[in-house]
């Protein structure tokens, strides 16, 4: 539809559908259009409240109170109301894409209030609702209802089911019908073909609306029960590059959530991120990404979250900017040579960035690629400066692709002389080693890493290096004389330290800390009273970093590590002396158990 003919569009917007016939006439004759580029405050609480009922036709705005988002608004939906109902300007109203907008003013937006009692209840329903968010949100619960909900409680209708024996054309005409973006599909087994589908597998391929839909529908269904936690689904989404996911109730489908779903119940959410990552077009855009994972960060920090599955969101999100980074260099470059495979190694190999730091990555192509190495340096060369101007710093040591790009065999026999010689400090980067992307497969690499549990000289070193590390007492953490403890050198860097060793001696693929504490108390090297304490003394100093890091950002400074003892309350330096304790006594046990004294 053009955007300078309303009529369609609106006779298809509530409230404006079921105007009759000169009411509606009337409101499309006094119309005006009007566009603004993301990043425009349209009004700001307390100051002039806004004179306009805005339907927006493209783009979107995020609404906010206190500096804390209450919606995020997108095609068809309104806004302006609450202004021209109460006279005040009671919220924030931002662009965050650029919005256009069908703008009915005052004067007619009032006469239509007083004509039709079912224009008057739409916004009148409207209004209490954006009022109750607003108390929702307010800083004292901020996000936590968002946060605790569960996924089924954003399910708005029924799933919308079609044979499968019937065509694209059909299956579009029923989604328009029913203004839905998503349909599922019959058969054995079921599958679902959404509007990206029309566009990627259809369009793309030239084929036509008489083209058999089972031939675009995506099966088996991907599904999440009801209860799942919205953290859980974001995970899942992030994962699959997927934008719907069918939600089942006692084993049966009982609708669809969208990404926009779970972008509007909390908008500096992950999927908020991810819309804006997958609308990046040029690199002049790159800037703001690591303020937007900030922003993201302390949103679900307050909301409850635990700080390692924000991490795991973090990382999911870096992975999607990854791949827009080289998706571009391969746009520059031309076809690769060879396969190849981007690794990202150090707290982004777990899985545990909550804010952006250095970058630890390198690019490992098939030996076959060798005579083609040029093409690889450019590719890293690229996606390196990418990232920096994204907001990842160089690595001051300079673990990089730029200048680790090397073949298969290349990697496979520093994974080796790294177990072999033994170099424990290399292998505190190699071996939290995770493909990020790529077609390389790389089962040499993982052969070399399986080697470690056979040599014990080599796990003997990895353990001592993790014993050394030491671990703040309770001396240095007294309020007297600005005592500072380091969170990651004294508390979080010995647990990833000690359960990288002990991950490896059960023979662990896992990467991720918790993982490999949970693969140690499985195997039998860790009891459940370690385990439980060590993890939750993990979790508990990666929270208090992040708090202290968000702190630290909000005032200026660059996020560190090391807190004032003084700066923490009460509750907070008795957990960290326990967690301490609790790391002191693994270390302890970890000397005894791998002779760390004797070589």
């Amino acid at each position: 539809m053009d955007a300078i003919d309303p009529v369609a569009y609106l006779r298809a917007t509530p409230p404006f559908h079921a105007l009759p016939a000169p009411l509606f006439d009337a409101a499309v004759a006094a119309l005006e259009i009007g566009f603004y580029p993301a990043g425009t405050w349209l009004v700001r609480a307390g100051g002039a409240p806004l004179e306009r009922l805005y339907v927006i036709r493209a783009g979107s705005v995020r609404l906010e109170r206190d500096g804390q988002p209450l919606q995020v608004l997108e095609e068809g939906e309104t806004f302006g109301y609450t202004s021209l109902i109460t006279g005040q300007a009671t919220l924030d109203v931002l662009v965050e894409e650029d919005l256009l907008a069908y703008e009915l003013p005052d004067p007619e937006f009032q006469r239509l209030r007083d004509a039709h009692a079912g224009f008057a209840s739409h916004f009148a329903v409207g209004l209490a609702e954006r009022l109750r968010n607003s108390l929702e949100h307010s800083p004292v619960v901020r996000f936590q209802a968002d946060l605790s909900q569960e996924l089924g409680r954003l399910l708005r209708r029924p799933a919308v089911w079609i044979g499968d024996g019937a065509t694209v054309g059909e299956a579009a005409r029923l989604m328009r019908a029913e203004g839905i973006s998503s349909v599922l599909v019959r058969g054995d087994p079921p599958g679902i073909v959404t509007d990206r589908d029309f566009t990627n597998r259809l369009l793309a391929d030239g084929l036509g609306p008489d083209t058999p839909l089972a031939r675009i529908a995506s099966r088996p269904l991907r599904t999440l029960p009801a209860e799942t936690p919205m953290h859980e689904a974001w995970t899942a989404l992030l994962e699959s590059g997927a934008h719907h996911v069918p939600v089942t109730r006692r084993g049966e489908v009982a609708g669809v959530v969208t990404a926009n779903d779970l972008l509007k119940a909390s908008a500096q959410g992950p999927m908020a991120v991810l819309r804006q990552v997958e609308r990046l077009a040029t690199r002049e855009s790159l800037p703001g990404y690591a303020e937007k994972v900030a922003e993201m960060d302390a949103a679900l920090l307050a909301g409850g979250l635990d700080a390692t599955v924000i991490a795991q969101l973090v990382s999911r999100l870096n992975d999607a900017l990854l791949a827009r980074l080289v998706a571009w260099a391969e746009a520059d470059l031309g076809p690769a040579p060879a396969p190849w495979a981007w690794l990202a190694f150090g707290s982004e190999g777990r899985r545990e960035q909550t804010l952006l730091t250095d970058q630890d990555n390198a690019l490992v192509y098939a030996d076959a690629g060798e005579e083609g190495r040029g093409w690889f340096v450019s590719l890293a060369e690229r996606v390196n400066a990418d990232m920096e101007a994204a907001g990842f710093p160089a690595c001051p040591a300079g673990h990089m692709a730029r200048r680790d790009a090397a073949s298969l065999s290349e990697w496979t026999r520093r994974f080796n002389s790294c177990i072999d010689e033994p170099r424990p400090h290399a292998a505190a980067l190699l071996f939290d080693v995770r493909k990020v992307c790529g077609p390389l497969e790389l089962a040499p690499l993982e052969a070399a890493i399986a080697r470690a549990p056979r040599n014990p000289l080599f796990l003997r070193f990895l353990a001592r290096t993790a014993v050394e590390h030491q671990v703040a007492g309770s001396v240095g953490l007294r309020l007297r004389g600005g005592a500072t403890v380091d969170l990651k050198a004294q508390g979080i860097v010995p647990i990833v330290f000690l359960a990288r060793c002990y991950g490896l001696e059960v023979g662990a693929g896992a990467r991720a800390t918790l993982d490999r504490l949970d693969a140690a108390a499985e195997g039998g090297l860790l009891s459940q009273e370690a385990h439980e304490g060590v993890g939750h003394a993990y979790r508990f100093l990666l929270g208090l970093r992040l708090r202290h890091q968000l702190r630290e950002l909000a005032e200026g400074r660059a996020p560190t590590s090391v807190v004032r003892v003084a700066d923490l309350s009460a509750i907070e330096r008795s957990r960290l002396k326990e967690a301490f304790r609790v790391v002191k006594r693994w270390q302890e046990r970890a000397a005894y158990h791998y002779r760390t004294d004797y070589f």
